[in-house]
Formats: structure tokens, C-alpha cells, sequence
């Protein structure tokens, strides 16, 4: 099957936003891929660079330019840059906090915002917004984190609602654990708070453990992909995990969620 489709794929330096860029090229889409220095991205073979940076209004406006310069129009946005921070909440700065915003969220919106016109003008467009089970789950010490995630997941079904009547659809991705160097390498809050110090080590070597054993960010790309191009629904959650939890948090108690959650990242 071929798609002659054109996709811009933010974030595709590395992790799930790369894998995503390399699936949509071998479909046959038009690609072109948001890195903040293209001289220094690996190169990706049907994949066109475009350098942008999402928490940069007008490094976002020369890149959408660009894009509708060489291919006159945009039928997909897959929103995947982001960045994570690990912390106890009272231990995040409000600069933390803001940083981290900036790209999950605000990044997200003006993107959106400056493809949106295009869209419209033609009638037509998908845009992909890449969650977390932590959009509709919580995590201990990633409270900013799984905040943002709130806000991308209230954010898309609204904007559904406000642009279906242009022939546009808004869909969510939702993985779990998955192997990337976003999770590996987590920064953390700067400050320290010596009464979470124990807790947060517990919780550090958890999600280590977890992201070591997760699937690579493939099988996440390939829902992506299906967000994209396939029929649309709003959540899309790649099999295992991710899944799991969608349907335990939708149909379980919240007290034996709460308990296999703190399991999984080592609290009692």
C-alpha cells in the first residue's frame, strides 16, 4: 500500500518520533521531519529535515513555510517532540514547570496553529498528537510530566470538536514504557527535598527497570501510523501495556489501580 500523503513529523532526531518518520517514508508519504540542528540529525532516508524549534514561534512559522513552499500542502501533523522531567512536585521550580510546558504543551499549540490555516484552505487534515498513559493515568514524581499529558489529551478532543467541521480530525497516542533515551535519561528537578530523597531513588530504579525491559519505540510508531492514515478514533494504545491500563482504568475500581500503579513504581 502507498500513501502519497504529506506528513510533518515533529521531534524526529531520535526515539519514537524518528521511528514514526521512517514508517510514514516507507508508506510512500511526503516527509518532512522537525530537528532543532539538522547538521547534526542522522540523516533518514526519504525524510526531508526541516529545522525547527517548537518552543520557537517563528522557527515554527519558517518551517511550516517551508513545508507549504515545496509541497503546497500539509494533509498530516504528528506532534512528537516533548521532553520529561522527574521530581517530586513541591521539589519543581514554576521555571521547571514552564520549560516543560513550553515544548509538551504550548510547542503542541503552536504547531498546531500555525498549520491549522492550510489545513482549512484545503479541507482537509489528521493531526496526531503523541500523549502518554500518563495523559489519563497518574505517576509519583512526575507530576508536571503527567500534567502536561492532561492537558495535550484536553486540548485534542476539544480541537476535535472545533475542526471536524473542516474535514480535519484530531487523534491521540498513547504509550507506556517504551525504550527511548527521553526515559532513560530523564532529567530531574534541581532542587532537592532530603524527606523524598529515599522515595525517589525507589522510583528512579523503577522506571529504569521498566524502560529497559519496554518494547522499542517501533510498535509505538506503528500506531502512529494508523492514527495518521487509517480510520480515525480518538485513543489510540499500542498493544501490551498501554492497553492494559486504558481498560483498567476505564472499567476497575480506583483502589486497585492505585495499588498496581504504586507496585509498578515501587511504593508500598
Amino acid at each position: 500500500m502507498s500513501h502519497s500523503e504529506v506528513v510533518i513529523v515533529t521531534g524526529v532526531s531520535s526515539g519514537i518520533g524518528r521511528a514514526a518518520a521512517i514508517r510514514l517514508a516507507a508508506l510512500g508519504c511526503r516527509v518532512f521531519g522537525t530537528v532543532r540542528n539538522a547538521a547534526q540529525a542522522a540523516p533518514i532516508p526519504g525524510v526531508s529535515f526541516i529545522e525547527m524549534d517548537v518552543r520557537d514561534q517563528a522557527s515554527i512559522e519558517r518551517g511550516i513555510r517551508t513545508v507549504i513552499t515545496q509541497a503546497a500542502r500539509i494533509d498530516v501533523l504528528v506532534n512528537s517532540a516533548g521532553v520529561t522531567l522527574l521530581g517530586a512536585a513541591e521539589e519543581t521550580s514554576i521555571s521547571e514547570a514552564q520549560t516543560l510546558f513550553d515544548t509538551n504543551l504550548f510547542g503542541l499549540l503552536r504547531t498546531i496553529k500555525a498549520v491549522l490555516p492550510h489545513m482549512r484552505k484545503q479541507g482537509s487534515g489528521r493531526i496526531v498528537n503523541v500523549s502518554s498513559v500518563l495523559g489519563f493515568l497518574p505517576a509519583p514524581y512526575m507530576a508536571l510530566y503527567a500534567a502536561s499529558k492532561h492537558a495535550v489529551e484536553g486540548l485534542s478532543e476539544t480541537l476535535d470538536h472545533e475542526v471536524r467541521q473542516f474535514g480535519i480530525r484530531v487523534a491521540l497516542v498513547e504509550p507506556s514504557f517504551t525504550r527511548t533515551n527521553l526515559d532513560l535519561n530523564a532529567p530531574q528537578a534541581a532542587s532537592r527535598i532530603p524527606d523524598y530523597e529515599k522515595e525517589l531513588g525507589t522510583v528512579s530504579q523503577a522506571i529504569r527497570r521498566n524502560v529497559q525491559k519496554a518494547p522499542q519505540p517501533d510498535g509505538v510508531a506503528a500506531v502512529i501510523v494508523d492514527a495518521a492514515l487509517g480510520a480515525w478514533k480518538m485513543r489510540h494504545t499500542p498493544k501490551g501495556e498501554a492497553s492494559l491500563l486504558a481498560k483498567l482504568r476505564r472499567f476497575m475500581p480506583a483502589g486497585p489501580v492505585e495499588k498496581g500503579l504504586r507496585k509498578t513504581f515501587g511504593l508500598a
